[in-house]
């Protein structure tokens, strides 16, 4: 993991500062900036020059990689356009869209998992059928425009499409608050769990269909073992091993939050902020989250390869076996 972290943070930085624009030329792009006393051409470009010196964005880029490692091992990671620390308006975005993502990880895994059992115990039938169809065309339907429908469709009912709270919802009482906060989260939770939905009952059913296919599931038939005990016990188990390694995108997913959706629906979660953050050239900030979606990969392969042991004590990692 940790030569691949490494390798990770050395692409990204190579990657963000290559490309064009940055915290000096978006903080001093106008003449508003400019030294009093000094005409706005000369002031705004001694002010960006100024800028850049302190904080060593004139330098080489190994001696910006430097300063940069510099600031991690401190924790003085800031915004470059303010001068603050990034970490308070980190942990907010990450704590809104944690608590969004968390319901819809819950959601797919609780409905996908049981449909993909579903249509794989019955298959070619008229419920396999409607299944698959159902969750094909969900699949195919492209999240932003899906989105933009919706807020058109739902906006004149009163379904709220915007941020995550009425303005007045401080003077609403706690139960209150949360259905608030439910009504507000209906629409993003919805566009975010359709697909994920689709794609993951599709990997349950094709890991099921395998194993039921198998001779110890038609010997469990055959020794009079009820159906409900060979699909969730005999097979189950060993069919849950497509699922299991999705695992290692979704945890990403928990705190990276999704770029399109909080835009449309205005959240102030991680994907918005990343995005902000890309325009504003605020490398730090960008670095920050690239890592942290980095670390939560690795992670989640990690917990995938125990999970794996777990569900079927057969599977080992030493050499030869």
């Amino acid at each position: 993991m940790v030569p691949t972290l490494l390798g990770i943070l050395v692409v990204s930085f190579l990657v963000i500062r290559l490309a064009p624009g940055d915290p000096a030329s978006q903080k001093f792009g106008g003449s508003s900036q400019a030294v009093a006393g000094v005409n706005a051409e000369r002031g705004t470009e001694a002010a960006e020059k100024k800028f850049r010196e302190k904080y060593h964005f004139d330098k080489p880029l190994y001696s910006q990689f430097f300063y940069y490692l510099q600031r991690v091992a401190m924790g003085e990671m800031i915004f470059f356009q303010t001068g603050k620390s990034i970490w308070p308006e980190l942990w907010d975005a990450i704590r809104v869209t944690l608590l969004m993502n968390l319901i819809v990880f819950i959601l797919i895994y609780a409905t996908a998992v049981p449909l993909g059992i579903l249509s794989a115990v019955a298959p070619r039938t008229w419920t396999d059928q409607i299944i698959t169809l159902g969750l094909f065309l969900l699949y195919s339907l492209p999240t932003f425009w899906a989105a933009e429908l919706l807020r058109m469709w739902l906006a004149p009912y009163g379904v709220p499409i915007l941020g995550l709270s009425s303005d007045n919802a401080a003077e609403f009482s706690m139960w209150g608050r949360f259905v608030d906060y439910l009504q507000h989260i209906f629409l993003p939770v919805l566009c975010q769990a359709y697909s994920g939905l689709a794609y993951i009952s599709r990997q349950m059913r094709a890991g099921m269909l395998e194993v039921i296919r198998q001779d110890y599931i038609r010997t469990a038939y055959a020794k009079g073992c009820p159906p409900s005990r060979v699909i969730f016990v005999h097979a189950l188990r060993n069919s849950l091993f497509p699922i299991i390694t999705l695992f290692a995108s979704l945890l990403p997913f928990l705190v990276g939050g999704s770029v399109i959706i909080e835009v449309i629906f205005n959240i102030h979660g991680m994907g918005w902020l990343t995005y902000d953050s890309v325009l504003r050239r605020e490398y730090d900030l960008v670095m920050t989250t690239l890592m942290l979606s980095a670390v939560l990969t690795l992670v989640g392969i990690l917990i995938s390869d125990v999970m794996y042991v777990l569900v079927n004590p057969r599977v080992t990692f030493e050499d030869g076996q």
